[in-house]
C-alpha cells in the first residue's frame, strides 16, 4: 500500500498545474472579448479560450517550442517586429495585391495567439501582453459587426494563405480545411456553452466593460 501511494504521488507531481490555479481572477467582459480573437487558430485539446494564458495547463516551455518551431521567435526582439507586422500589414498585405481582399480576421487571429503564446514564453509581461491585444481592438470592432462576420473574413483569409503556400515546401502544412471549419462551427452554435463567443458575444466590446 505504501508503495502503491508512493507511485500515486510521483506520478501526481508530474502534471502540469491547471491554468486557473495560477491565474485565478476571471476575465473581465472585455479581457475575454480580446482573448477569443485568437479562438479560430485554438483547435488544441489543451487549448485555453477563456484565458490569457493559452493553455489549460502551464506549459510555459511548450509556448516557446511553439514559437521557435512555427514562428522563429526564440527573443523579444523577433517577437515585437512580428506582432506589428501582423497588426500593420500581415497576410493580408500580399491578399489584397494578389486578389484584392483584406482578411483582417486571419493576421488578427495570428497577432491574438502568438501574444498570449508570446506571455506563456515569458517574452512579453501579462500587462504587456493586454496592452498589445487592446492596440488591435479598434480595427477589428469597426470591421466587423459580430463574430459570424469575424469567421467568414479568418476562413477567407486562411484560403488565401493557403493558396499562398502553393509550390513551397510548406503545401502539406496546413490542416484539412474541414477541420477548421467544423471548428469555427462549434464557436458559432449558440447552443455551445463552452464556445468563448457565446460567453462574450461581439457586441460587448463596445459597451462598458464588467466582471462575467
Amino acid at each position: 500500500m505504501a508503495i502503491w501511494t508512493s507511485i500515486r504521488t510521483t506520478a501526481g507531481s508530474w502534471r502540469k498545474p491547471r491554468t486557473e490555479r495560477k491565474y485565478p481572477v476571471p476575465l473581465t467582459m472585455h479581457q475575454l472579448w480580446m482573448v477569443s480573437l485568437s479562438a479560430p487558430v485554438n483547435r488544441d485539446k489543451d487549448a485555453s479560450r477563456t484565458t490569457l494564458y493559452p493553455f489549460t495547463r502551464i506549459d510555459d516551455d511548450k509556448a516557446r517550442r511553439w514559437l521557435a518551431e512555427q514562428w522563429e521567435i526564440t527573443s523579444r526582439a523577433a517577437l515585437l517586429p512580428r506582432l506589428r507586422e501582423l497588426a500593420h500589414s500581415g497576410y493580408r498585405a500580399r491578399a489584397r495585391q494578389r486578389y484584392g481582399i483584406s482578411p483582417l480576421a486571419w493576421d488578427t487571429a495570428l497577432y491574438a495567439d502568438i501574444t498570449r503564446r508570446g506571455f506563456a514564453a515569458g517574452l512579453v509581461t501579462e500587462t504587456e501582453a493586454w496592452t498589445a491585444l487592446k492596440d488591435i481592438v479598434p480595427a477589428v470592432a469597426r470591421t466587423y459587426g459580430s463574430w459570424h462576420a469575424y469567421a467568414e473574413d479568418f476562413l477567407l483569409g486562411r484560403k488565401v494563405w493557403t493558396e499562398l503556400l502553393r509550390g513551397t515546401e510548406y503545401e502539406d502544412f496546413p490542416a484539412p480545411q474541414a477541420a477548421s471549419d467544423a471548428h469555427l462551427r462549434r464557436l458559432l452554435d449558440p447552443s455551445n456553452a463552452a464556445s468563448p463567443w457565446a460567453m462574450a458575444p461581439y457586441e460587448a466590446i463596445s459597451g462598458p466593460d464588467r466582471p462575467r
